[in-house]
């Protein structure tokens, strides 16, 4: 049924091809094009990589769409990835300030839109970000990206594709382990890149311009665009689009739609923007969101609301323990305790992943569990906010019990103790619970503080 399943999702305007495999895969925005002409700017530079840097390989179409060859194939090499392509993945985020939705430092390659008088004057560009990382190599860790410097609007997609030229020449093509670009970085450094990208762009990057990021959250509810047309982001809890008792999701998202005239837009943190409503239709889409019992306010904590799984078991043959399927029962058994403390509207940023390739960007949270065993998990603590701070081990293999009575009672601390404004991320940090981690480098070599208690 494979071929079905593509062709089905081809003919919708959608494709997977470069969805996977050692190339260029989905470049990532602020995902609301209408909140303002900036938003619309960014979102169609992101879709103008995309297409540059897209393989030009005529195999999808021959073998998946059944496509005759001499219609489906180009005739050319790849001009850019060649025979061997890349050494493995390479993945481009873009961010417009204040907000971090995307997880701007997570990236291969990232670019931070400097916005002056409401026009975007340029990016800065950030090199060498990753998550993924093997339990008990230290050799091998989650990396912020740099920041390598500052391009024009015009370079930009120069830039993008010979940074991704320049992993394709030197990143690591004999341990997969150590192929991403973050190595490639780690190991060579940021003058030798900066140095590299010019001599291949005939450019040097300018020196990069301040920016301020604020938060790596979703922005949830209503909100308003440029043109007075409203939006609305719903939550779904980890991407999982499904009707249940008493929350019809699927249902009511599909009626929305029979009526909506805006976009979907699908979001970074696994959610839904039903953006460009008009001011005459928001009371029809809030009065369904209200039938459907799937309005961000009726059953959401400020944890839930900041929650996120990857998908893991049994879908996942990677995945060491349940994530998906356990993070909404985790957080439910934690529900009194945010109750009890006036914590349940507290935006604090909790992931899980089933493994240590962090595909739901756990070491970003100020709250993480990653997968080592059925039933055990690593906890990680003190991930700033807005997404430029990693998080640090705080206890290792360990089970349902140990994680809720560890989170229970770090959650009191919080809750008397805090700064007015202060997140738990900083908190925890504040308070030694778990240092600050330097540097990616460090992440599987520092002792936890509760080790060296």
């Amino acid at each position: 049924n494979l071929r079905r399943h593509i062709q089905s999702i081809v003919a919708a305007g959608l494709d997977t091809i470069a969805a996977c495999g050692d190339d260029n895969r989905n470049v990532i925005c602020s995902a609301n094009p209408l909140l303002s002409p900036v938003h619309a700017e960014v979102s169609d530079l992101a879709q103008r990589i995309g297409r540059h840097l897209l393989p030009r390989t005529g195999a999808y179409r021959e073998i998946l769409l059944e496509q005759p060859a001499e219609s489906a194939s180009t005739g050319e090499e790849e001009p850019l990835y060649g025979r061997t392509y890349l050494p493995r993945k390479f993945k481009i985020a873009l961010a417009i300030p204040p907000h971090n939705d995307i997880d701007v430092f997570a990236h291969d390659l990232g670019f931070i839109a400097i916005v002056e008088d409401g026009r975007i004057a340029g990016y800065n560009v950030l090199v060498g970000g990753g998550m993924g990382m093997t339990h008990k190599v230290p050799a091998t860790f989650p990396r912020l990206s740099d920041v390598a410097g500052f391009c024009l609007p015009e370079q930009v997609i120069t830039v993008a594709e010979h940074t991704m030229l320049i992993q394709r020449d030197y990143g690591n093509r004999k341990d997969r382990s150590h192929a991403r670009f973050k190595y490639t970085i780690e190991d060579r450094g940021l003058d030798w890149f900066r140095a590299e990208l010019a001599q291949r762009t005939g450019f040097a990057l300018q020196p990069a311009r301040e920016f301020a990021l604020e938060s790596s959250s979703e922005r949830y509810g209503w909100y308003q665009g440029f043109d007075g047309r409203w939006d609305y982001t719903l939550f779904i809890e980890n991407g999982r689009v499904a009707d249940r008792p008493g929350y019809e999701l699927m249902t009511g998202l599909r009626e929305i739609a029979r009526v909506h005239t805006g976009v979907f837009a699908l979001t970074t943190n696994q959610n839904i923007t039903i953006a460009g409503i008009p001011e005459g239709e928001r009371a029809r889409i809030e009065a369904l969101l209200q039938k459907y019992g799937i309005a961000n306010e009726i059953s959401s904590t400020g944890l839930r609301l900041h929650s996120m799984a990857c998908v893991a078991l049994p879908t996942c043959g990677l995945a060491m323990a349940e994530s998906e399927r356990y993070l909404p029962t985790l957080i439910s058994k934690l529900g009194s305790t945010l109750e009890e403390l006036g914590l349940e509207n507290a935006p604090i940023t909790m992931r899980m992943s089933g493994c240590p390739n962090g595909c739901s960007r756990p070491y970003l949270a100020e709250i993480a569990l990653v997968g080592k065993g059925p039933g055990k998990y690593n906890l990680y603590l003190g991930a700033s906010a807005n997404g430029d701070r990693l998080n640090a081990l705080h206890l290792e293999n360990v089970g349902e019990e140990r994680i809720l009575e560890t989170l229970r009672t770090l959650l009191r601390k919080y809750a008397k103790e805090r700064h007015d404004g202060e997140r738990f991320g900083d908190f925890v940090v504040r308070a030694g619970v778990v240092p600050a981690m330097p540097a990616g480098r460090d992440f599987q070599r520092l002792p936890t503080l509760a080790e060296s208690a």
